[in-house]
């Protein structure tokens, strides 16, 4: 259920070239700065430093009924240094930029580190291993949006959705949202980088109603650029047709039946993976994929790309955390697991290389099949569509999984109704052997990308 697409732009966007006027720092002074935290901090006894230093801004404007509810402005900025005194650590962060308040900080940082216990495995990476810090990874796209034209843009996504149907009957509000940020890095291994980067969204939340009672949907979209938004008025009608669609919802008995996730969901599964597979949770002992490298974890042909360079990608990044370079990878291929997701700390930890990281995964995307979601519905036949999760039951030692859930029920390849008041089961080691099909549906709203995705079966329990 992919909300229908449109190049056209709701509202003209500065070029990628033009100079980020509105940052209160240019980004050469904010590299140059971070340098001279780390040199503060080195005068200052540290055996190894860094410093992360960023500022952003944002405006979002809300329309409910057709007023402007709520309007926020936001501009922060900040510097958080980390110092090693040997093998121990410390950090400290500041929203001060002066020299003062860095001395400050640096010198807390430096007496949190006295105190800390030794780690063997902390520390900056190899020299050898870092970035150069330089290239343009094409991730700033400034949206020159005005109060006003945020608002018309928000009215005409909520005008659309009421449009839709008299059943609409309220709006839990349309919001527009521009923010934009740049951030520099460095340590004393001479590693120095940074990037402006933007993101922005239009999001749309409406309820319906008929004697059956009220239901609620929502629909939203977030670019980097905002000339790849759709017109306003598709996110608020998609919005309004899936708050209409969930209009007499009903239990299902319970049963074991093949399960599709909506595209959005399927992100969460992709989400749920990559923390298993996470380092972190790996030396902690609390993943079922410990010492899983080399076995098949997923069904055959299932495939799982990282790709850290696409332009405008929302998990794009020419290095991780730790400096470390990105790179493209095949994180799972014909169902093998080929791959963690390690910063340098975790990767000592579990003696093995670090994979770039450090920060979480950079646009992590599963394979499609040939299939939109249509497709997938006739070819699951009769068993359950996911569109909604509640609640948080995954157990990541075992595998186990038990989610409070909404959607459709399926019959003959096609929705017959909705359903709600229902929990899926199952456990993630079955379920990633379990997938069928990938849709070819591909929502993109983080740092994971996936189609619609149907599962051989799960248990639904319900009346």
């Amino acid at each position: 259920m992919a909300a229908k697409r449109s190049l056209r732009s709701p509202s003209t966007a500065v070029s990628r070239g033009a100079a980020p006027s509105r940052f209160s720092h240019s980004l050469d002074d904010l590299k140059a700065l971070a340098a001279d935290v780390v040199a503060v901090a080195m005068k200052g006894g540290a055996s190894a430093a860094e410093a992360d230093i960023s500022e952003g801004f944002g405006q979002s404007v809300t329309v409910r009924c057709g007023e402007v509810e709520t309007l926020e402005h936001n501009r922060d900025k900040g510097i958080g240094v980390t110092v090693y005194c040997g093998t121990r650590k410390g950090y400290a962060s500041t929203s001060d930029y002066s020299p003062a308040a860095i001395r400050q900080t640096v010198d807390a940082a430096l007496a949190i580190a006295r105190f800390t216990a030794e780690d063997p495995c902390a520390g900056l990476p190899e020299a050898g291993l870092l970035a150069d810090g330089r290239g343009d990874p094409q991730l700033y796209y400034p949206w020159r949006l005005d109060v006003d034209g945020a608002a018309d843009l928000a009215r005409r996504c909520e005008q659309a959705a009421f449009a839709v149907s008299p059943q609409v009957k309220n709006s839990e509000g349309a919001t527009v949202s521009v923010q934009e940020g740049q951030f520099a890095t460095a340590n004393s291994l001479g590693f120095v980088g940074g990037y402006p980067t933007s993101r922005h969204y239009l999001a749309c939340s409406v309820i319906a109603q008929d004697k059956s009672g009220m239901q609620r949907d929502d629909w939203y979209t977030t670019h980097r650029d905002p000339a790849d938004f759709p017109a306003p008025e598709e996110i608020g009608d998609y919005a309004a047709r899936r708050a209409l669609s969930r209009l007499g919802a009903r239990k299902v008995k319970t049963c074991e039946v093949p399960v599709i996730f909506e595209a959005p969901l399927a992100c969460g599964l992709l989400g749920n993976f990559t923390h298993a597979a996470s380092g972190g949770s790996l030396y902690r002992k609390s993943s079922f994929l410990i010492d899983k490298l080399g076995h098949r974890v997923f069904s055959p042909g299932v495939r799982i790309s990282e790709r850290p360079h696409l332009p405008k990608g929302l998990a794009s990044s020419l290095f991780d955390s730790d400096g470390l370079p990105t790179h493209d990878r095949e994180v799972v291929q014909d169902g093998i697991l080929s791959g963690y997701f390690l910063s340098v700390y975790t990767a000592r930890k579990l003696g093995l290389a670090p994979t770039g990281n450090a920060g979480g995964s950079h646009n992590l995307i599963i394979q499609p099949g040939q299939h939109d979601l249509p497709g997938l519905l006739r070819q699951m036949g009769r068993g359950l569509l996911v569109t909604e999760l509640l609640g948080h039951g995954v157990n990541y030692v075992t595998g186990d999984y038990s989610r409070g859930a909404a959607g459709y029920w399926v019959e003959n390849g096609e929705i017959a109704y909705p359903v709600e008041e229902i929990t899926i089961a199952g456990n993630l080691r079955d379920m990633f052997q379990r997938i069928v099909s990938v849709g070819r549906d591909v929502v993109v709203r983080g740092s994971k990308q996936s189609g619609s995705i149907l599962l051989e079966r799960m248990t639904v329990a319900g009346a």
